[in-house]
């Protein structure tokens, strides 16, 4: 058997790559392709952001907004070890724009900054987050650079929904099965490729899925006392999108090869397209990975479908 010739990865100096944060980091950062790796490493939806927003007499490197959740993301950026400064910088940027999401990007976090960070996401309210990353890069050989994000510090979910419990700092019986249901479902997601963004696991009974187009987004919903999942397109405030769609219904439920529940709600902003799985049950678990399959597999199917009428 021929030997196999391999080269060895080496880590590479990130100011060869970027030598200046603004001109040259942040502007990589802004462009699409890039601001997916950073999607993928902490499970946002961030399609576009705006630079050097002002805040004051400073200015935020980046800002931009979830299209699933519709949060508003600062990103800072520092290509160099963290500083004070630079954590003063991103609390008075949140402050000043009323951020629910705060990523501070770093070449090198200091022990005192991490423990920082974990403090705030522990001590802060359950809607505001603080993600500390570090940006390296690699190179086997001659080979393009490739670039990597790697959490150092992110929002514990269990930490911060536990403190607004009423005062036993315990789950109730279907927080505890969500959060145990919605931790298991991103594994199959990891698994299969992450066909979509990984969001973070919560006790929530919904989990949301961007599609690329403001204003709407497919959700997938835990109804235990239904016995069942509900996939759906949920349309934030367009009832004429709404209409427009459902001008085709016949030919997107054929599509999706499903029958599908059309609720317009004209008493609501939200508008809701929705089919149900059944086979949900807190209590037998046992035809969990099947189900989460069906889920992933449907969602999937939802954005490709409703993506070709949405204009």
């Amino acid at each position: 058997m021929a030997t196999i010739k391999m080269g060895k990865l080496v880590e590479v100096d990130i100011r060869k790559l970027w030598g200046h944060e603004q001109y040259d980091f942040s502007n990589w950062l802004a462009d699409k392709e890039n601001l997916e790796l950073l999607n993928e490493t902490i499970g946002l939806t961030l399609s576009e952001v705006e630079k050097e927003v002002y805040v004051g007499a400073y200015r935020c490197d980046l800002v931009g907004k979830d299209e699933v959740t519709g949060e508003k993301v600062i990103i800072e950026n520092q290509l160099e070890a963290s500083n004070h400064d630079h954590l003063g910088k991103i609390i008075t940027y949140a402050s000043g724009l009323d951020a629910n999401v705060i990523v501070w990007i770093v070449k090198e976090a200091r022990e005192e900054h991490r423990s920082a960070i974990e403090w705030l996401d522990n001590n802060t309210a359950t809607n505001i987050n603080f993600f500390l990353i570090e940006v390296h890069a690699y190179q086997i050989g001659d080979s393009l650079y490739a670039p990597k994000f790697e959490v150092v510090e992110k929002p514990n979910g269990f930490i911060k929904n536990a403190k607004t419990q009423s005062g036993s700092g315990e789950y109730n019986r279907s927080q505890s099965e969500r959060l145990e249901f919605w931790n298991r479902f991103n594994e199959i997601v990891a698994e299969r490729g992450k066909p979509f963004n990984v969001r973070k696991a919560s006790t929530d009974h919904w989990y949301d899925i961007a599609i690329g187009v403001s204003g709407c987004h497919v959700a997938l919903n835990l109804v235990n006392k239904d016995s069942c999942v509900v996939i759906e397109l949920y349309i934030n405030d367009d009832k004429e999108l709404f209409d427009h769609l459902e001008l085709s219904r016949t030919e997107i439920e054929s599509k999706l090869g499903l029958k599908l529940d059309w609720q317009r709600l004209d008493d609501k902003k939200a508008s809701r397209i929705m089919y149900r799985l059944p086979g949900l049950n807190f209590d037998d678990h046992s035809n969990y990975d099947y189900l989460m399959n069906e889920m992933i597999d449907k969602a999937v199917l939802f954005v490709k479908v409703f993506k070709r009428y949405i204009k």
